[in-house]
């Protein structure tokens, strides 16, 4: 297949900007359109990038000049574009989230599934970039091939988002109900619930305490913290904060055979020479532990920035007509971390626990109801740098 022609939706945003910035180290790539709400944006990046620009990003999609999609505008389009793509038969590439709710996401899924028996080869991917960190990745091999054994306890803290209030002041869409849905939890946390549900799958059970502006002038969440309990009786809290600075990223899982502690750049292993249970059963030793083999673990360094990798990926099983089988995030997977985000904050604002799967209609209608209250005013939008370098 020739080059695959793709379009950008957002084209104006600081995300969209990065993306944009690596396309022309991907051969089979061809960056051919573009679209912004902002027409001073749409021709900055039209000029500079000399593709054709589109006011509209439905009349886009349809003019059958591009074969795919990035779609990286604000949140809540995100599904009407991603539907409007498959109907047309344009293979789909989301920025994160897929959608504000599990019940959108679920809307997507099952369009895309709709979609497929007209186009058997139509494509539809997850920026899920962090899939590609080396660290992350054996991560997952650990817990995929039977090393950890059965899983005990899970616990990541992530509060390295730190964010000023300069940060949340610079677009009047941020941290609002009605512009995103929500805070950390759908803002700066989808990659980590992605990789969480990745690593040892969904909880059946959340509780989790919220707090809205708590460290910002800002109506949605900033901090959280949640207690999961799975159906194996194993259990796991999430922490996450865009208040705390310095900030922490501490993952530990702790499994029948083993444990593994990460900060996001180093990993550590400690194989139990037995199982945990077995030792604690048939021990003669009072204190003490179960013997075990510590491995400091060093992954291969990636050939490619994070984001490169997903679109390389992305373009290469569209161009080589593969299937989703053969993308490293496939899109009908970006619902599983939305549903934990969604429990988490549910429970937290009803102040109950909430189930997984959750009860999407009645997230959905609590969302609706925050929006549809909220007489929340922000400070006035002010310019601030578009520099993405410090937001990991």
């Amino acid at each position: 297949m020739d080059k695959i022609k793709i379009g950008v939706i957002g084209a104006g945003g600081t995300i969209a900007s990065l993306h944009m910035g690596y396309f022309d180290q991907i051969e089979a790539l061809s960056f051919v359109a573009a679209s912004d709400v902002v027409p001073e944006a749409l021709a900055k990046v039209a000029e500079e990038r000399k593709v054709k620009p589109f006011d509209d990003a439905s009349a886009m999609i349809a003019s059958g000049e591009v074969d795919a999609i990035l779609i990286a505008c604000p949140h809540y389009d995100h599904p009407r574009y991603a539907m409007e793509a498959f109907d047309a038969g344009v293979h789909v590439l989301c920025e994160k989230p897929i959608a504000v709710t599990a019940l959108a996401a679920q809307e997507v899924n099952d369009a895309y599934a709709k979609a497929q028996a007209k186009y058997p080869g139509l494509i539809f991917a997850g920026m899920f970039n962090q899939r590609t960190n080396p660290v992350w990745k054996e991560i997952k091999r650990l817990c995929e091939d039977g090393s950890l054994g059965e899983l005990m306890r899970v616990s990541w803290t992530i509060t390295t988002w730190f964010r000023t209030q300069t940060y949340y002041d610079s677009g009047g869409w941020r941290a609002t109900w009605s512009g995103e849905g929500g805070g950390v939890l759908i803002n700066q946390c989808p990659h980590n619930l992605d990789l969480f549900q990745w690593f040892v799958g969904l909880p059946k059970k959340v509780t989790a305490h919220v707090a809205l502006g708590k460290y910002h002038h800002i109506e949605v969440e900033d901090d959280v913290t949640a207690l999961l309990e799975f159906d194996n009786g194993a259990v796991g809290t999430f922490v996450t904060s865009t208040g705390q600075s310095p900030g922490i990223n501490r993952l530990e899982i702790a499994g029948e055979h083993g444990t593994i502690v990460s900060d996001g750049n180093t990993l550590t292993y400690e194989r139990a020479d037995e199982p945990v249970s077995e030792f604690c059963k048939t021990s003669p030793v009072r204190f003490g532990s179960v013997p075990a083999t510590r491995f400091e673990i060093t992954p291969a360094k990636a050939s490619h920035g994070e984001h490169e990798t997903i679109t390389r990926n992305f373009i290469d099983v569209v161009q080589k007509q593969g299937t989703q089988a053969d993308l490293i995030a496939p899109g009908t997977e970006m619902i599983h971390g939305l549903e934990l985000g969604n429990a988490m904050l549910m429970a937290g604002l009803k102040q109950e626990p909430a189930t997984i799967p959750t009860d999407r209609e009645a997230f959905d209608g609590l969302l609706t109801q925050l929006k549809a209250d909220s007489q929340f005013k922000k400070n006035q939008t002010v310019e601030s740098s578009r520099d993405l370098t410090g937001s990991h």
